[in-house]
């Protein structure tokens, strides 16, 4: 490997550089080239992400289980959850971990964002993300008057839900007591309802397509495909970054700022390797500490979920869909028309719900799936059915992201210290039984079979935690290793503006500044946190606060519906 290089010599220069094309950098990228003004350049280490197995929405299953398109990170033994080894997957591909996502799109609750502020991100309350999140997007089918966007480049829009499935769920949350939403993406996130995806005309709305392409027309912004290796620091100032292409290793100048969006496994990493992070650990790997940040690969959290599948007595699911004919035919006619059911993710209903009396908003998802199989497309159950991806919204736990050793190539140590709470084990037995309680209504009574998971047979508590242990998945929505907060926070790694404390020049933009996970799916958090991050960047005030009062249940003291 030639190390020879000259200190000075920068192989590209340019006045801001984004690390990697996903959520975040395709936003920034987009954004800080708007004007003209400024020389912008992306480094991307994935390639390509041309061809149906990521445009193509139904095919959702196999861009995230490909080496090809995905860092196939995996965490260290989890100990509450029977030592498993869990897949990390996260975007290797332009576009990020939105070319390989479930499309699925969610805001968040107001009062996650009222959180933020309240923890000392200041300046990120509801009402002063709401205005972005609303100029992100081009909504089809949202709520008028709700605070939703109308000519943004992120097109959101809802499933033709004609399965009569997705009805009768949204039907039995509704005969079980609970408020039914007509868009959990406007002031009313609470209830059963039509969940939204990021397809649009047929295809995968990813960050590249929404954002990315077509600022990539512009003569000031440009994509290098490099593996970066870390942050190049000089007087505790970020001047750019060194990246690898094959065996060479170079630099690349950033004359104005170094912006990490690279996510919240990769950002902790770099940072680290680039002498920012936690002291100790640093000088256990050898490596010059720059900023003591202690917070940095720290608050790592994520959502667990869990398949409720039940047996369809009427041959009305997708089950009949899985065969190669069926396949071969749903593809063609995506490929040719764009049109079918390749052009959904499947995902058409969904409801926001509360555990119990006394919560305040909700923190329970549900996802309603007209088909029983596993969320990586492999081992569909037998016959056909239903299923609802259900898991708790707010765990305590938390984990962390280590170096494995200072070289770069390596992958880091991943421990999310799942299932560490024992609210969480609450929580979950209380979506399992919930769950059971909503498949049992009325509506349900044509397709209702038996249970597939967990099964009759699993009714104890302790059966329960069992199945449980054995059972639950990642929902894929990693986030926190490098939170936003007040500079006198000594576990915050970043400001309000999203400036890394204690240097100059290098900012983070993606999930990782998350100081608390939001409420559902991340995508649309981190494209929001990158467009609002892009004005501070830009030394732009913010858009003015919206004045949009969210939808509290006014029974939420008494009763959890």
């Amino acid at each position: 490997m030639s190390h020879g290089i000259d200190k000075d010599i920068f192989v590209q220069q340019a006045d801001y550089v984004v690390v990697g094309s996903g959520s975040a950098g395709s936003v920034a990228a987009a954004r800080l080239s708007q004007d003209g003004k400024h020389d912008v350049l992306v480094l991307e280490y994935g390639g390509t992400d041309f061809g149906p197995f990521i445009q193509m929405p139904a095919a959702l299953s196999y861009p995230m289980n490909m080496a090809r398109y995905d860092w196939g990170f995996g965490t260290e033994p989890e100990p509450n959850l029977n030592n498993r080894r869990m897949a990390t997957p996260r975007g290797k591909v332009i576009g990020g971990s939105s070319s390989i996502n479930g499309m699925v799109y969610v805001r968040g609750h107001a009062r996650d964002f009222d959180h933020w502020d309240d923890q000392g991100a200041k300046g990120w309350s509801y009402a002063d993300v709401q205005p972005y999140f609303a100029r992100a997007e081009t909504s089809h089918g949202g709520a008028q008057g709700e605070g939703r966007g109308t000519d943004g480049p992120l097109h959101v829009g809802r499933g033709k839900r004609e399965n009569p499935l997705f009805h009768a769920f949204v039907k039995a949350g509704e005969q079980a007591g609970y408020e039914v939403t007509d868009d959990y993406n406007g002031l009313k996130q609470e209830g059963f309802g039509a969940m939204e995806q990021t397809v649009h005309q047929g295809r995968r709305w990813s960050a590249a397509n929404a954002y990315l392409r077509p600022a990539m027309k512009r003569p000031n912004l440009r994509m290098m495909n490099c593996y970066v290796r870390k942050v190049i620091m000089e007087d505790n100032r970020a001047i750019g970054v060194e990246i690898q292409r094959g065996d060479v290793i170079e630099k690349v100048r950033a004359r104005k700022e170094v912006i990490l969006a690279a996510s919240s496994i990769n950002t902790p990493k770099l940072l680290m390797l680039s002498g920012i992070g936690p002291a100790a650990h640093l000088k256990e790997q050898g490596i010059s500490v720059i900023t003591d940040r202690p917070g940095v690969g720290g608050n790592l959290q994520d959502h667990l979920e869990l398949y409720i599948q039940q047996a369809s007595l009427l041959p009305i699911t997708l089950y009949s869909k899985l065969n190669l004919f069926s396949k071969a035919l749903i593809g063609a006619q995506w490929l040719f028309f764009k049109s079918g059911l390749g052009t959904t993710n499947h995902f058409e209903s969904a409801a926001f719900v509360r555990s119990k009396a006394g919560v305040e908003y909700p923190d329970i998802q549900y996802h309603f799936l007209p088909v029983a199989i596993r969320y990586d497309g492999k081992a569909p159950a037998e016959g056909h059915g239903f299923q609802a991806h259900v898991g708790p919204m707010r765990s305590k736990s938390r984990g962390t992201i280590r170096l494995a050793s200072a070289d770069p190539a390596a992958s880091p140590e991943i421990r999310f210290n799942y299932m560490d709470h024992e609210e969480d084990w609450q929580d979950f037995r209380r979506c399992i039984r919930l769950t059971r309680e909503i498949f049992a209504q009325a509506a349900f009574d044509p397709y209702r079979g038996h249970e597939i998971l967990p099964g009759d047979k699993v009714q104890s508590d302790d059966e329960l935690d069992a199945h449980i242990r054995e059972h639950v998945e990642s929902a894929y929505h990693p986030c926190g290793t490098a939170k936003m907060g007040a500079i006198d926070d000594p576990m915050a790694v970043v400001d309000p503006e999203c400036r890394v404390i204690g240097v100059k020049g290098l900012r983070v933009i993606d999930t990782s500044i998350f100081p608390r996970i939001t409420n559902g799916n991340l995508n649309g958090p981190a494209i929001m946190t990158a467009e609002k991050a892009s004005d501070h960047i830009l030394g732009r005030t913010p858009l003015p606060k919206s004045n949009l009062e969210p939808w509290i249940n006014p029974r939420w003291k008494e009763s959890d519906r």
